[in-house]
């Protein structure tokens, strides 16, 4: 087994941050890997937090999972159409995003982008980018383009962008700006789950368009169900490095 970045002597690492490292999905997918007892390491189920050693044998339902010091990353921008599920769960979703990108290795999308919206979604199969992204405390930024079925006012502009109360806690501050009577730019630095819908669901208006134009740097170039590689340019940029 060789070794990889973060496995230092004979300190090991947390098994999440484990499949990350090499490539196998985020710590979030591995932890529900994890929990639903699909992950064995040298034959035996692990709890969160388990750390692998060097020479340890990780496998996810039977199937072995390590690093490959000679792999080169794989960054996509996808534009999502509507109707696919942002989830590698190709068992129980047919309209998964894996699926439908069918790209000849493993990738996973970063973050989510719900069934009925579209837009722009990166996949990857390097785990480590996924956390630097996703990672709120960054403040990266994410556009949407939102159409809602009836005009809005001044006021509801305003409270979208104070901040709106869902999901027991109140949203961050944000820039909204009016595109036309029905529409309206939003750029996000969070995630909650269907966050801009049950916003406008909370002041009274329905959702019944939304995009994403925009994930960092990152803006949507692609026709809808298609897909293209990062530059290596763009990764460092994601990455915050020109480097």
């Amino acid at each position: 087994m060789r070794y990889f970045r973060g496995m230092e002597n004979d300190e090991g690492i947390r098994i999440n941050k484990y499949f990350t490292q090499v490539g196998y999905c985020s710590r979030r997918a591995a932890d529900k890997l994890i929990d639903a007892g699909a992950v064995e390491i040298n034959g035996k189920v692990p709890e969160k937090g388990t750390k692998v050693m060097p020479g340890d044998v990780v496998t996810v339902r039977g199937e072995v999972v390590s690093p490959d010091a000679e792999k080169e990353h794989v960054y996509l921008a996808v534009h999502k159409p509507v109707g696919i599920v942002c989830t590698t769960d190709q068992r129980r979703e047919k309209d998964n995003i894996v699926d439908f990108v069918n790209y000849p290795t493993r990738v996973f999308p970063v973050g989510r982008l719900d069934k009925m919206s579209e837009g722009l979604i990166l996949m990857t199969d390097d785990g480590e980018i996924v956390n630097h992204i996703l990672r709120e405390r960054h403040g990266h930024e994410k556009e949407y383009i939102v159409t809602v079925n009836r005009p809005y006012d001044d006021a509801f502009l305003r409270s979208m962008s104070r901040g709106v109360h869902i999901l027991d806690t109140t949203t961050r501050p944000c820039q909204v700006e009016r595109l036309s009577p029905t529409v309206f730019k939003i750029i996000l630095v969070q995630g909650l789950n269907r966050q801009i819908r049950r916003m406008c669901e909370a002041l009274g208006h329905r959702v019944v368009r939304l995009k994403r134009v925009r994930i960092m740097q990152l803006e949507l170039d692609v026709p809808p169900g298609k897909w293209r590689h990062l530059s290596e340019a763009e990764v460092k940029r994601l990455w915050g490095t020109d480097k």
